[in-house]
């Protein structure tokens, strides 16, 4: 009989998820573990693997659409086989219920419709995703008045959008408000109107629709312009100490399974400084400045549609070693779409490396809610004075972006200037 392949827990606050795309089409053998499709959340896209091997009789979610946790995907059995499912579904309420006899015609009501959910469910919960938040906060709805039909009663994107759609059609067949006539106010002098500017000419081009991933960017970097005051500080780092200990130990890194990237080297120097100033690994609350005892290291990453943050779990208690083996494996999934969603939650602090691309200097916007984000530019061979000689060193430009209500001048400055002592005289400062 055919199984069931459905939605899959994806992380703590996650209920759904939207189907970015279907790698395996109807009547494609499937493989153990194989990837069958994509699918979209608000944090991260990842991979839904199959859990039994087999050839895909039916597919039950069309992609675009939201699918809540456990809610069905699509149907894997033996080739040939009807696509029914190995265990019968409950029957509803409605189906288990003997019909009863047609009511008489009632009366004509005269108020308008109240907006209701088009599924029935259970009440509200409290507990719902972000694209619910956003889509309430934009269409200003209650939800105390929206009933949710997704898992333990929670409300859906589907949901929302049928109630935002009911609430708008009662709008419209409301009568409209009695008329009052209003006072003739005095006759005003004629004034000739201004003339209007010239209408612009649309250019021809090409909308390009918005995926969960760039529609979540925008949010939040617009958000954390909004909320942060920020202030971007530069200093010039030398890397010829790093890259005299990364030309020595490379190839025994390599024997261990990690690619030994500068990278690891910024992010070992980052936690070093972040606890001697434990200020610039904290968050502002109303209530005051929230220190956070984790280190919790987010490495920013191109993927082929947009930016991606995995963070790095308690970095601080990580060798060089260690980090390295935990950049290689998140950036190699990252760009796989292979992360999981608590695997880009909870970070402290950020870096992105933007220098990779060649860029020399940049502003990068805080990834809220943290204080800081540091920006590392391509590091590069430049000539440099030294002791009133002129010698070629590998430098590059480090810059930390930082919320001007938890930090000052001097406390970044601070904490940059210990930095760049502990990447200029590595591994000892």
């Amino acid at each position: 009989m055919a199984t069931e392949l459905v939605m899959p827990e994806m992380g703590e606050g996650v209920i759904e998820g939207t189907i970015a795309k279907w790698l395996k089409q109807v009547g494609d053998d499937i493989m153990l573990y194989e990837p069958i499709l994509e699918v979209e959340t608000d944090k991260v896209t990842t991979e839904i693997t199959a859990e039994i091997a087999g050839t895909l009789l039916e597919i039950k979610a069309p992609e675009g659409e939201t699918v809540p946790v456990g809610g069905i995907l699509a149907l894997i059995g033996e080739a040939g086989e009807s696509a029914a499912p190995a265990t019968p579904k409950a029957e509803s309420p409605k189906e288990m219920a003997p019909q009863a006899a047609a009511p008489k015609e009632a009366a004509p009501q005269t108020a308008a419709p109240q907006p209701t959910s088009s599924k029935a469910g259970s009440a509200y919960t409290g507990r719902i995703s972000p694209v619910v938040g956003r889509i309430a906060s934009e269409h200003t709805v209650d939800l105390n008045q929206v009933t949710g039909t997704g898992l333990d009663g929670r409300i859906t994107k589907k949901d929302i959008l049928a109630y935002v759609e009911t609430r708008e059609k009662a709008a419209a067949v409301a009568p409209p408000p009695a008329y009052k006539p209003e006072p003739t106010p005095a006759a005003a002098p004629t004034i000739a109107p201004p003339k209007a500017a010239p209408t612009p000419s649309l250019v021809p081009g090409e909308l390009l629709p918005l995926t969960n991933m760039r529609r979540a960017i925008a949010d939040h970097m617009v958000r954390s312009k909004s909320i942060s005051p920020h202030v971007t500080t530069v200093f010039e780092f030398d890397f010829t100490a790093v890259a005299r200990h990364r030309a020595a130990h490379k190839a025994s890194f390599a024997r261990d399974g990690a690619n030994l990237t500068f990278t690891a080297y910024i992010i070992a120097a980052t936690v070093a400084a972040l606890k001697e100033h434990p200020l610039v690994n904290s968050s502002w609350s109303d209530d005051g400045i929230l220190l956070k005892k984790a280190i919790n290291i987010g490495m920013a990453t191109a993927i082929g549609e947009g930016l991606i943050v995995p963070v790095i779990k308690n970095a601080d208690g990580m060798s060089l070693l260690g980090l390295a083996r935990t950049i290689n494996d998140l950036a190699t999934r990252a760009r796989a779409k292979q992360l999981r969603p608590d695997e880009v939650q909870d970070g402290t602090f950020t870096i992105t490396n933007h220098g990779t691309s060649g860029s020399l200097f940049a502003n990068p916007i805080i990834n809220q809610p943290q204080c800081g984000i540091l920006g590392v530019g391509m590091i590069e061979k430049r000539v440099k004075v030294i002791n009133d000689a002129i010698a070629i060193r590998p430098m590059a430009y480090v810059g930390l972006t930082f919320d001007h209500r938890i930090l000052d001048g001097s406390s970044a400055d601070s904490f940059m200037a210990r930095l760049k002592e502990i990447v200029e005289h590595w591994p000892a400062p």
